[in-house]
């Protein structure tokens, strides 16, 4: 059990520190090389970690400002929207329908 633990733990350090390697606002874009597409997806998809460690280091943003426009924007909001409403239609248990069949009375 111990080992479990140890192991999720480090998993889960593992993550936190992939996340932070590439987030909005860490410098990695110029106005040569901006953001662009697939970029706006990822930063979709870590918006919400993005937000929490904007919160605790003020250079890092949730949307990254230098990037090539609407391609970026439209990457960034698909993440958003489908990572979210994807997430939540996952999450959902289907209830089951049970078929009433109504005998005419003659």
């Amino acid at each position: 059990m111990k080992r479990k633990m140890i192991l999720f733990a480090a998993l889960i350090a593992l993550m936190l520190f992939t996340l932070t390697g590439c987030v909005p606002g860490g410098g990695s874009y110029t106005t040569d090389d901006p953001a662009g597409f697939f970029s706006g997806i990822w930063h979709g998809w870590i918006a919400p970690f993005s937000l929490i460690l904007g919160i605790f280091k003020h250079e890092y943003r949730i949307y990254e400002v230098v990037n090539s426009g609407w391609w970026y924007d439209l990457g960034f909001y698909m993440a958003v929207i489908g990572g979210g409403v994807g997430g939540l239609s996952l999450s959902r248990k289907k209830k089951k329908v049970e078929k009433v069949v109504y005998k005419s009375k003659k």
